[in-house]
């Protein structure tokens, strides 16, 4: 594996599911509204057809998305998608599926929207993880056709195909193959976004900055190693201070603060373990002290190391 793959050393550390829900065939006028999700879980919608206006109803700023476009909604806030007009939407109707999600459907005659709607789970207490680092509404664009065949926008295109054919059929397995094809959907659109010229703020628009990209390579690749400033600003040619000006600006925190979470999230993962003591766990994770590791895993992770031991024994 690659030093720099941060991505596949973060799925090793946390474990993400998705599941589809509903499938949306409208004809405008349509509006449908989220509540707030819950905090371990970030909801996702896939423009198959059609097109629709994603809204934050507290700032009322809005986003346009075509055919092809995903929004994923990291921070889990309450959230509206409808087809732009103003006009008064036509009621639904719901019927479920064999394969477990539910098919919602109106009769309006107007612009047909065709939309997958479902959710990404992350196990606990690695959710923090990513409302921390991820930007509130995430969107991966629709597959620019001069892009080159192994783009990452163009997997995810070849990705939404799939799912496309899966919810079209009522096929023996389509409820496993579609949340399967929902977890691998999580990993593009984070691949994709990192890859974008403009990627978003937050730990995405940090991966895809070239001079910074060693450093946190190497961070995530190896997070309980002693990792000094002088030594990640060296991996990127960097003085110490303008690697930290870089960091900041990018991430709005400290490369070090990024290290200690990825540190607490590993040691989140060992305490489950019955056979592994809280003072090995601080060792494993570079603290000398298990005091301190005790103080800095409370900061982070919100209750004691013992706590949440027996938080995750208890959901066994």
């Amino acid at each position: 594996m690659s030093e720099v793959d941060w991505l596949s050393h973060l799925l090793q550390i946390i474990t993400v599911t998705g599941r589809l829900e509903v499938r949306c065939a409208y004809g405008a006028p349509w509006r449908v509204a989220w509540s707030e999700a819950a905090a371990n879980e970030i909801p996702y919608h896939v423009i198959l057809k059609g097109r629709a206006v994603f809204e934050d109803p507290e700032t009322k700023a809005t986003t346009e998305l075509v055919s092809g476009d995903i929004v994923l909604v990291p921070h889990g806030a309450s959230h509206v998608l409808h087809d732009g007009s103003g006009r008064m939407p036509i009621g639904t109707r719901e019927r479920q599926g064999s394969a477990g999600w539910t098919l919602s459907e109106n009769d309006g005659q107007g612009e047909q929207l065709d939309l997958l709607c479902g959710r990404f789970f992350i196990a606990p207490p690695h959710d923090r993880l990513i409302r921390n680092y991820m930007p509130a509404n995430l969107v991966a664009r629709a597959l620019n056709r001069e892009e080159e065949n192994g783009s990452a926008r163009n997997q995810l295109a070849s990705l939404v195909g799939l799912m496309r054919m899966e919810a079209s059929g009522d096929r023996a397995g389509g409820r496993a193959v579609l949340n399967a094809l929902s977890s691998a959907l999580f990993t593009l659109v984070m691949r994709a976004a990192s890859e974008s010229e403009k990627a978003p703020e937050g730990l995405l628009a940090l991966t895809g900055h070239p001079r910074l990209a060693p450093a946190i390579g190497a961070m995530f690749a190896n997070p309980v190693h002693p990792w000094k400033l002088p030594d990640l600003a060296d991996l990127c040619g960097m003085s110490r201070a303008t690697f930290m000006r870089h960091f900041q600006d990018k991430l709005g925190c400290s490369a070090l603060d990024l290290l200690t979470d990825l540190r607490m999230s590993l040691a989140a993962n060992e305490l489950k373990k019955p056979a592994i003591s809280t003072e090995a766990v601080a060792e494993m994770v570079g603290y000398q002290s298990v005091s301190a590791f005790r103080r800095v895993f409370t900061e982070r992770m919100g209750m004691t190391p013992g706590e949440w031991r027996r938080l995750a024994h208890k959901s066994d």
